[in-house]
């Protein structure tokens, strides 16, 4: 077996309030959560790694949405599988299924951390636990380059809190996320819909920092670059790709019916 697949309700909390489905952001989560579980069935899960000073951290994510997104409480499947090893980077590539068809395909770049020294340590400490499959899901293995930015959109702070903090102690991912997003306006998150995220973490951030959220628009309409720093420090950049949104009359007539039918 090559690929690792499972199998997720879609929970309230990760539902967009506007039209029923799946959040784009909240598709990492699942993602990421797909990843630890596959890591557990090879024995390479956070708290194997933990016996030996070992973190897992993920330094980048790409993903594209290509297809509508699955409803509230509807069933849908997550698979993926490592496509490339390096030295010091494990690429696992991955695509989210609906009804027989993929909604979202991207790929994601995981280090190995020395929890003491948080210097990457050599994959093949793990190398054996993992089969290779080379299939790609959106094209090759490489850094991701943040689009020239023309002027600022909005900018916030944000104090993290003990909902920002994961098991590593340090902000989780789905929290930059989160952050970046605060700095759009509801009219504009209402007549959009996200169409692309990269993603790239460069440094760790920890409980009480104070975090500087600034967006930039781009000489590309609707695509916006996304800064985190603290400090000097630059903590986060993201890049994101938006649609405008659809939602005739008939359209948000169509969702309540479809919904109804799931109740029975």
């Amino acid at each position: 077996m090559t690929k690792y697949s499972h199998k997720y309700n879609i929970i309230l909390d990760n539902m967009d309030l506007t039209e029923y489905r799946l959040k784009p952001i909240s598709a990492i989560m699942y993602i990421q959560d797909t990843f630890a579980r596959y890591c557990g069935a090879k024995r390479v899960a956070a708290y194997d790694l933990f016996k030996e000073n070992l973190i897992w951290v993920v330094g980048e994510f790409n993903i594209e949405f290509v297809d509508k997104m699955p409803f509230w409480s509807e069933e849908f499947g997550v698979n993926i599988w490592i496509s490339e090893i390096t030295k010091l980077k494990i690429y696992a590539d991955y695509e989210l299924c609906y009804k027989d068809k993929v909604f979202a395909k991207g790929n994601s770049c995981w280090f190995l951390l020395d929890d003491k020294t948080k210097r990457p340590v050599r994959t093949d400490i793990v190398t054996d636990r993992f089969e290779i499959c080379e299939e790609l899901a959106i094209g090759e293995h490489k850094k991701f380059k943040l689009k020239d930015t023309v002027q600022l959109v909005s900018e916030i702070k944000h104090k993290n809190n003990f909902s920002d903090i994961d098991f590593n102690d340090h902000v989780n991912n789905k929290s930059y996320l989160n952050i970046a997003e605060a700095t759009a306006s509801k009219e504009f998150k209402q007549s959009h819909v996200l169409k692309a995220l990269n993603i790239r973490f460069n440094k760790e951030s920890f409980l009480g920092d104070v975090l500087d959220c600034t967006t930039y628009n781009t000489d590309e309409e609707n695509i916006y670059v996304h800064k985190i720093t603290k400090e000097d420090e630059n903590i986060c950049d993201i890049q994101t790709e938006w649609n405008n949104r659809e939602m005739s009359e008939e359209t948000i007539v169509k969702y309540d019916l479809e919904l109804n039918r799931g109740y029975k």
